[in-house]
């Protein structure tokens, strides 16, 4: 009896033992999980569709980015997230835990790294530019630039069919409605059917992060929100006295004020030109307003306004017509929406380039025709 009372209590002592070792390691081993890793630079981690987590954990210690790849595979089981692996390229930082890691690679699908696909809907062209991102400077290198119209390189047609690169749409103020529309419609990364035409300055500027794949109609809704809001906005902080009576007319100034001038800090004076005109019942001749009768805003004139198109009646020719022209007539940016409400208090009722790309200003029509001569002049000796 005695003998069987001592193997028991050895046996339970050595359980102790046992069970108390296997705590020591249950815990050291969520320590190292945990502890910063041996990564000395950030690196571009690459998950493929299909890829496992034993993949991508071998993939991480060749890279030198963990010393366990089994630990990592426990660790991700352990937090049940062994099964929640995205594909895309993701940004791997200097001494990140295994446990940042699996939160990186599982947490979304939006690619961090790797390459990036911008389609640029510019107001002379639109191009579509291929970025790598250099992990260890955080700087991008370009891969390919090349116009939406024109041959796709073999670096952006590879991207397309690996489908996890970043995508990107970027809108340029000033842009008209059409053209952006015509962008989007010949996206390769966005689906769907073909979007029409949005009423003209809808579309609100700015840079549209979207993935791969989603869809033409839901990237123009966020366009209109965007612009909506950005509106409706600017119009309840309106100054007071002004000539226009809606939103929607301020949104036509603005398109105006956005076409005039590409300098932010000149667009409230560009506003005061036009709002002084409206107070005295001046035509506002505007020739970006005339151009958009000539185009209906489906791309550049090109060349200069000819004599007969000044003098032709249209809705938009502001030379012959009172007021506003019916409609914007190009897609403005908030500065311009924002100095269209609230524009600078200035006597000015001209403006002409400066030759600096620029504007100088006046008050009478005889300062506004000596500053005329003098843009003249500057014109003759820069076509010398």
């Amino acid at each position: 009896m005695l003998i069987w009372r001592s193997v028991a209590s050895n046996a339970l002592t050595l359980l102790v033992v046992v069970l108390a070792g296997i705590g020591v390691a249950v815990a050291a081993a969520r320590a190292t999980y945990q502890a910063e890793g041996p990564l000395a630079e950030a690196i571009c981690l690459s998950v493929p569709r299909g890829a496992t987590m034993r993949t991508v954990s071998e993939d991480l210690g060749a890279k030198g980015a963990v010393k366990f790849p089994a630990l990592l595979r426990v660790g991700a089981g352990y937090e049940e997230k062994a099964q929640a692996l995205k594909a895309g390229n993701f940004l791997i930082p200097p001494k990140a835990s295994m446990a940042q890691m699996v939160d990186l690679i599982t947490r979304s699908g939006q690619s961090t790294c790797g390459s990036e696909i911008i389609l640029r809907v510019g107001v002379a062209e639109t191009d579509i530019r291929v970025r790598e991102l250099d992990p260890a400077t955080g700087q991008y290198d370009e891969i390919a630039d090349f116009d939406q119209a024109g041959p796709e390189p073999a670096a952006y047609t590879d991207l397309l069919a690996q489908g996890f690169a970043r995508t990107r749409v970027t809108v340029v103020e000033g842009v008209t409605s059409w053209q952006v529309t015509e962008a989007v419609n010949k996206a390769g990364f966005l689906s769907g059917a073909p979007v029409d035409t949005q009423p003209e300055g809808s579309l609100a500027p700015g840079s549209y992060d979207v993935a791969n794949g989603s869809s033409r109609d839901e990237l123009i809704t966020r366009m209109r929100n965007e612009q909506e809001a950005i509106l409706t906005a600017a119009w309840a902080g309106r100054a007071d006295g002004l000539p226009i009576v809606s939103a929607e007319e301020a949104l036509i100034l603005a398109s105006i004020v956005e076409k005039e001038t590409g300098i932010a800090e000149e667009r409230p004076w560009v506003a005061s030109v036009f709002i002084n005109r409206l107070d005295q019942g001046m035509k506002l001749q505007t020739d970006p307003a005339v151009i958009y009768g000539i185009t209906n805003g489906e791309g550049i004139l090109g060349r200069g306004l000819r004599r007969s198109e000044l003098a032709r009646r249209t809705p938009y020719n502001t030379y012959v017509i009172d007021g506003l022209p019916p409609t914007p007539i190009a897609n403005p940016g908030r500065a311009a929406i924002e100095a269209a409400v609230n524009p600078a208090q200035t006597e000015f009722l001209f403006f002409v380039a400066d030759g600096t790309g620029g504007h100088v200003f006046a008050k009478t029509l005889a300062e506004h025709n000596i500053n005329v001569r003098r843009w003249r002049q500057i014109e003759q000796q820069q076509g010398q």
